[in-house]
């Protein structure tokens, strides 16, 4: 196998606990890696796990789990841990795995999990969705529309989310969450191919040529994908289209990371909103 075989591979460092007495990873670990790396290629469909198999009518259970092992990984070792679904059948599916650290390898891996009713324990055929998504993302295509639009189009499909990020786990209430600037803004939403809403963002005119952006949320399950970078830019590129120079942000200083690393820059001091700490932040177009 070779990394090239791959579209999906989930990156990670040994850690010290993972060691064994011989120095090297200890063999019954690199299953845990393969199982964390399926959990992440979830992720890379746009797909909240346990949300989507509830939304389906089953879940999925481990039928097999094999390991080869042609090569040791080591304490503070890079891997790339890549996952593949090789073949779907018509309750079952299976997962290859390899492990690779630079382009050696190290472990491969076959996982079949079978589709079954979650209360019953039985099989059942994998449904068409769920057979539709696979089969989209090893053929590279996109997982997720971006759409663009009114509050008045898009109301229904942005406000579940921002109920669920910012009143229910961030604890906003709900009285702060809602303003008239939503009426008047251009919203973006990436939707998956189940029809869930699992990003969102708004844009407003701060001033003469200069964007806002605001609301910005994405659905926990999903974070560390590039879904907030997607509708991040998606907004940007709007900015400009109606001509700004600039876009301005009021970011979540647990957020500002991410719009560093999109471009944005520190202005002033933190403050607070709605009991969470803040800093403007700001960026040219």
């Amino acid at each position: 196998m070779k990394r090239q075989d791959f579209r999906f591979s989930h990156r990670m460092r040994v850690r010290w606990v993972e060691v064994d007495m011989q120095n090297i990873v200890f063999n019954g670990h690199y299953l845990m890696y393969f199982d964390t790396a399926v959990t992440d290629y979830w992720r890379n469909l746009a797909m909240p796990y346990a949300e989507t198999l509830h939304q389906l009518g089953g879940d999925l259970f481990v039928k097999k789990a094999s390991v080869e092992y042609h090569a040791s990984a080591e304490m503070d070792d890079f891997l790339d841990v890549c996952m593949r679904c090789d073949r779907i059948g018509n309750s079952s599916m299976t997962f290859v795995g390899a492990i690779f650290r630079g382009d050696e390898l190290l472990i491969t891996s076959e996982l079949i999990y079978v589709y079954a009713d979650p209360v019953a324990k039985k099989s059942q055929p994998i449904p068409p969705p769920l057979r539709g998504m696979l089969d989209a993302f090893e053929k590279g295509e996109d997982m997720v529309e971006l759409r663009i639009g009114p509050w008045l189009e898009l109301q229904a499909l942005a406000s579940p989310l921002r109920t669920e990020v910012f009143v229910d786990e961030q604890k906003v209430p709900a009285e702060m969450e809602w303003d008239e600037d939503d009426a008047t803004a251009l919203h973006a939403l990436a939707i998956n191919r189940m029809g869930m809403v699992v990003a969102t963002g708004r844009l407003l005119q701060a001033a003469p040529g200069t964007a806002r952006i605001g609301r910005m949320a994405v659905k926990k399950q999903m974070r560390g994908s590039d879904l907030g970078k997607r509708v991040l830019q998606s907004l940007m590129a709007a900015a400009k289209a109606r001509g700004d120079t600039q876009v301005m942000l009021h970011a979540q200083c647990s957020a500002e990371g991410f719009y560093k690393r999109a471009g944005f820059i520190p202005q002033g001091a933190i403050f607070e909103d709605a009991g969470i700490a803040h800093i403007e932040m700001l960026r040219s177009l």
